[in-house]
């Protein structure tokens, strides 16, 4: 079982990302830790962030008092509801994080099914868990999970400048090959133009876009990457939005909405 951890400060966005996932019935929410659940598998996002914010000390000195966890069986395995939140119960707990408020979710989006985890990581008196050497404790503690629940050994797959760069396949997690590609591309070539740079994605059936602009006020600058047929034309997948989004002042909510801070205008875009 793979875990990536990233820590931050826009609780509200991840509960966004995670909470319009599952209500567009891409996934569950499983259960939670003092944070409400009506029990549906639904969320109610401002009530959930309403009641991450009781948790939340007026003052701290903890720049990223959040964290956003995802948890990645071997897909191999198939676990039930139950198993998902037994394993995420306990991961929480071997990683100090057991006492936090936190959501459980399953995301269902693709094929491999897995559950993200979104956890406040300060306390009441402003003091964080402390984040120390986090990489290995979380790998001591997936293996041991993968033992106590006869789960298979999953690594994280390693980039490296020699693996070979193959085409899109459709059938597959597109999500993720985009990405590796990207990677690989900019460990291998040089490039110093967009059309240049196109002009070697399009050989894996990638396409890339120069974006900029205002989404429900919020400013964002980067690149957004298409997947596309043997033809050039798009792929239609579930699109989120560059990761190069900024947000000046923080949290906010707009018209009792959530501001897509992780989506792009385009349906098709897809997030590395």
């Amino acid at each position: 079982m793979v875990a990536k951890i990233s820590l931050g400060n826009s609780l509200y966005g991840a509960i966004c990302y995670n909470g319009e996932k599952i209500n567009k019935e891409k996934g569950r929410l499983l259960d939670t830790n003092k944070i409400y659940n009506d029990g549906s598998g639904s969320v109610n996002i401002h009530r959930v962030y309403e009641d991450f914010m009781r948790w939340m000390p007026s003052h701290t000195k903890t720049e990223r008092p959040m964290m956003h966890i995802s948890l990645n069986p071997h897909p191999d395995d198939r676990l039930s509801d139950t198993d998902y939140t037994a394993l995420a119960h306990e991961y929480m707990q071997k990683m100090g994080l057991g006492d936090m408020p936190y959501l459980i979710f399953k995301h269902m989006d693709i094929d491999r099914h897995h559950i993200h985890i979104v956890a406040l990581r300060v306390g009441t008196d402003g003091k964080a868990v402390s984040d120390r050497n986090n990489f290995y404790r979380s790998k001591e503690i997936t293996r041991e999970l993968e033992r106590k629940y006869n789960l298979h050994t999953a690594e994280r797959q390693r980039i490296t400048p020699d693996m070979p760069i193959r085409e899109i396949d459709p059938s597959g997690d597109i999500k993720r090959q985009v990405a590796n590609t990207v990677k690989m591309v900019g460990m291998r070539y040089k490039f110093q133009t967009i059309g240049e740079y196109n002009a070697i994605l399009g050989l894996y059936n990638i396409r890339c876009e120069q974006t900029d602009g205002r989404v429900n006020g919020r400013e964002y600058h980067g690149l957004v990457y298409f997947a596309t047929d043997d033809n050039g034309n798009t792929i239609a997948v579930q699109g989120v939005a560059p990761r190069q989004v900024r947000q000046p002042h923080g949290d906010r909510r707009k018209d009792g909405a959530c501001e897509r801070q992780h989506r792009h205008p385009s349906d098709q875009a897809i997030r590395i």
